[in-house]
C-alpha cells in the first residue's frame, strides 16, 4: 500500500513552464526599456526637486524665517527616539527662536504636549557654506528657560537638516533630525513655553 501512495503523489507533481515566442520576447524587452527610461526620468525629477528644496532651505536660513520639523531625536548618551514632526521642532522668526522637544505621545509634560517648549532670543547668527556645498547655521539662544548654542547642518541637495542644541549651563545636548522648511510651509503645534 505505501508503494501505491508514493506513485500517486509522484504522478500528481507536474510542472508547467511558459515559453515565449520571439515576438513576445521583443515586446517584453521593449516594455523593460520603457520602464528603465521612466525610472531614469523619475531619478532626474527627484534630483531637481531635491535641489529646489535645498535652495529654499538655504534661503529660509538666510531670511531667518524657518522651521525644522524633527522626526528623530538623539539624546546625550546616544538614545534615539522617532517622534511626531508636529510637536518636535526648532524655529526662528527674525530673532524669536523656539526649541520644542516632545518625545512622549501621551501628552502631559510641562508644555502640555509631552515635553518642553523653550523660547528665547537669537543672537550671534552665522551661516557658512563649505566647498562641498553643505551649509552650517549657528546661533546663540537665550531665554528664561534656555541658554544654548544651536548648530544646524544642512546637507547639499536636500532639505534634511540636523540640529544640535548644546546648553551652556549643562551637558544635556540633544540632536534633532528633520526637514527644514520656510515657516509659512510648515505645520507645527506649539505647546506652553517657558
Amino acid at each position: 500500500m505505501p508503494v501505491i501512495l508514493f506513485m500517486a503523489t509522484t504522478a500528481g507533481a507536474q510542472t508547467e513552464k511558459r515559453i515565449y515566442t520571439s515576438s513576445e520576447k521583443k515586446e517584453l524587452q521593449s516594455q523593460n526599456d520603457e520602464n528603465k527610461l521612466t525610472r531614469e526620468q523619475e531619478k532626474r525629477l527627484q534630483a531637481m526637486q531635491d535641489s529646489i528644496d535645498y535652495a529654499r532651505a538655504v534661503e529660509s536660513l538666510e531670511n531667518l524665517d524657518f522651521v525644522i520639523m524633527a522626526d528623530r531625536l538623539e539624546f546625550k548618551h546616544g538614545e534615539i527616539a522617532y517622534v511626531n514632526t508636529l510637536t518636535n521642532f526648532v524655529s526662528l522668526s527674525d530673532d524669536e527662536a523656539t526649541v520644542q522637544v516632545s518625545p512622549f505621545y501621551n501628552g502631559g509634560g510641562p508644555n502640555g504636549v509631552g515635553g518642553i517648549t523653550l523660547d528665547g532670543k537669537a543672537s550671534d547668527i552665522y551661516i557658512y557654506t563649505d566647498k562641498k556645498g553643505n551649509t552650517t547655521f549657528r546661533m546663540n539662544v537665550m531665554g528664561a528657560g534656555i541658554s544654548a548654542v544651536v548648530n544646524i547642518q544642512l546637507y547639499k541637495g536636500s532639505n534634511r537638516a540636523t540640529v544640535s542644541v548644546n546648553p551652556n549651563l549643562n551637558s544635556n545636548r540633544i540632536t534633532l533630525t528633520g526637514v527644514l522648511l520656510p515657516a509659512k510651509k510648515s505645520a507645527v503645534y506649539k505647546g506652553i513655553s517657558f
